[in-house]
Formats: structure tokens, sequence, C-alpha cells
């Protein structure tokens, strides 16, 4: 069971003479006060740099990189991928979501405490859940997120199975588990019912895709970005944004800025703070929650998004850092994964206080 993380650190504002990444990565070698040369070392060890073999606890890694302090300090790419590939987000795709929702309510067009407009749910136990404690993945819904035995999964039989067609309905229609906040529940299914509500409320696929490049992905410049969407129109929210590299790392920008990106508020104020505050139950697993994003622990004070076989968004307050790993690794191997992410991070000093 993950730790409850007690740190909070403040969000900093981007530095007044790094322009923002709204075109291009202002890019600039490591500062002095980095450790470049255990920094390079890492790099060179996971991607096999100069002939040598790539660190197996690293490797199938497609892309990484390291903004620090609104800069990019380094990057590279596997052999079969590319500074211009966008791939495969998984489950980072659930922090999209969050923000789509953030959008909304900066909008004034959904209530996060309102109960979820579900029609199915009106005249049962279901019509309690509310959009934060789907936000939360506390709704009390069963759902079984199996990645690996397709007999019992929910996740595999919504996104590849009976539910591909309309994944909303499949997680609509499971069953109360438990009463609504009462237990954390990491749930696909739950994500593409709050895409379904996000969907609902801006009329159909055509409008949320507009709705997000003109609100999300166009201010940010994240031209790559590819929100894939079922046959019923839903965004399907859990699982399925592509993007290069640059562009994840630009959305994880947006969350370090506390939701503002060159001068204009993008997402209501409070919003970040929402995604990072730890979930009032326990956490079952090896990372804590908050809404829609993974919490980490206090030696970073980090919060991420997430997603199936290594890919990362890390974003590191208190080091005015973001460090981008995409990949197709086994789970097996995540524990390596994981200590290069953390051997990266230490090589960034923490700001001092303010």
């Amino acid at each position: 069971m993950a730790l409850r993380p007690t740190r909070f650190d403040p969000l900093p504002a981007q530095p007044t003479a790094t322009p923002w990444p709204t075109e291009a990565w202002p890019a600039s070698p490591p500062s002095a006060d980095v450790d470049a040369v255990e920094l390079n070392s890492l790099f060179d060890g996971a991607f096999g740099t100069d002939g040598a073999e790539p660190d197996p606890a690293t490797d199938l890694m497609l892309a990484s990189l390291v903004i620090h302090r609104g800069r990019l300090v380094i990057e590279d790419y596997g052999p079969t991928a590319s500074k211009d590939e966008t791939l495969i987000s998984w489950s980072m795709a659930k922090s999209v979501t969050h923000a789509l929702v953030g959008l909304l309510t900066f909008d004034g067009l959904i209530d996060i405490d309102a109960r979820a407009p579900i029609a199915e749910w009106a005249d049962d136990d279901r019509a309690a859940i509310t959009l934060r404690q789907l936000l939360a993945m506390t709704s009390g819904l069963s759902f079984n997120e199996d990645y690996v035995d397709d007999q019992v999964s929910d996740v595999i039989e919504m996104l590849f199975g009976a539910g591909q067609a309309d994944v909303a309905d499949y997680a609509i229609n499971q069953p109360l588990n438990d009463a609504p906040g009462s237990v954390f529940s990491y749930s696909s299914g739950t994500t593409n019912i709050v895409a379904k509500i996000c969907t609902d409320v801006l009329g159909g696929q055509v409008a949320v895709r507009r709705y997000l490049d003109e609100r999300l992905f166009g201010p940010l410049g994240m031209r790559s970005a590819d929100p894939r969407f079922d046959d019923a129109g839903t965004f399907i929210g859990s699982s399925f944004l592509y993007a290069t590299a640059r562009d994840f790392a630009r959305f994880g920008h947006l969350y370090l800025r506390d939701g503002c990106w060159a001068g204009e508020r993008l997402l209501p104020e409070g919003w970040v703070d929402l995604a990072r505050r730890p979930v009032d139950v326990p956490v079952d697993e090896d990372f804590f929650y908050g809404s829609h994003w993974w919490l980490w622990d206090d030696s970073s004070g980090g919060f991420a998004c997430h997603g199936y076989e290594g890919q990362y968004t890390v974003v590191v307050p208190a080091r005015d850092l973001i460090v981008v790993r995409l990949g197709k690794t086994p789970a097996e191997r995540k524990v390596g994964v994981l200590q290069w992410i953390h051997d990266v991070i230490d090589c960034f000093p923490e700001s001092p206080s303010p």
C-alpha cells in the first residue's frame, strides 16, 4: 500500500527570461547546479548510446526528455521512435480527461459536486455518485482493472471486447460495490463515464474535438495531439491519446504552471491542487492518488500521469521539473523504470524555499 504523501510544494512560475514553449521548446544545456555527468550517464545507459547495450531495466524505452525551469535540457529516442512521432498515452489520457473537466468547470458548464448526470443511475443507489468521486476513483462502482486475464478483466472487455463500441455504456452499467466516496478503486471505466459526461455537455464527438483543440491543445501548441473516440462518439479518455513526447511535456508544463499558459489562466484556480491533493481513503497501489493524477512519494513531492507499459509524465514542483518517459516495457521491469526516473529527478536540485 502506498504511503499518503505529505509534501505539497508551491507550483513555480515560468522564469521571466524563458519563453513559453507554444511554438518550440526553448533548449539549453543543464545549468551548473545540475549533476549533468550523472544525467548523461543515465540517458546513455537507458538508450545504449555509443553502441553500448541498453540497461535491461529500462529497455524498450521509446522516448524520454527532461524539462527544467521551462527549458528542454536533454532528450533521446529509441531506434523505432523520434521527436516527431506520436506515441500512445494509455492511461496518461486520464489526466487529459481531468483537464477537460477543468475547462468545462472554468466555463461554468459542469459542477463536480453535483450528482453525475447518468440517466441509468436515476432510480438506484448509484444516483448518489458525484463527478468529484468519479475523478477521485471513489465512485464505488465494480470494475476489474486487470491487464492480463481477459476472463476476469473489465478493462480488456471494455476496450477490446463487447464494450469497445460504447466504452462509457459498458462502465455505466456496472453495479455498485461500495458506498460512493468510501473506497478507492482505480478504474478505466470510471474515466470513460467522465468522458461521456463531458461529451453530453458539449454535444458530441465533433464538439469535443473542437473544444479540446481550441481550449487545450491549441493554446499549448500540442499540434500532434490525437484523441481517439469510440463508435458512440465518446473520447476514450481512459486510454487513447497519441502525442509526441514534447507535447506530453507541454501538457505536464500546464500543470506545473498551475493551469496557466503564457499569462492566461486555462484551468480554474485550484484545479491543479485538486489533481495533487490525496484522496481521503486508503489506496492499495504502488502510488497514492489525487484526482486522475498519481502522487509520488515525499522524496520528490511529484505528481504524474501514468500509463501501461511504462508511460510517465512526472511533474516535480520543488525542482521546477518535468520528466517524460515513454516506452513499451513489460510490467515485471516496472521497478527498474521507476528507479531510473527517480535517479533522473535526483540529478536536479530543489529550489530554495521562498
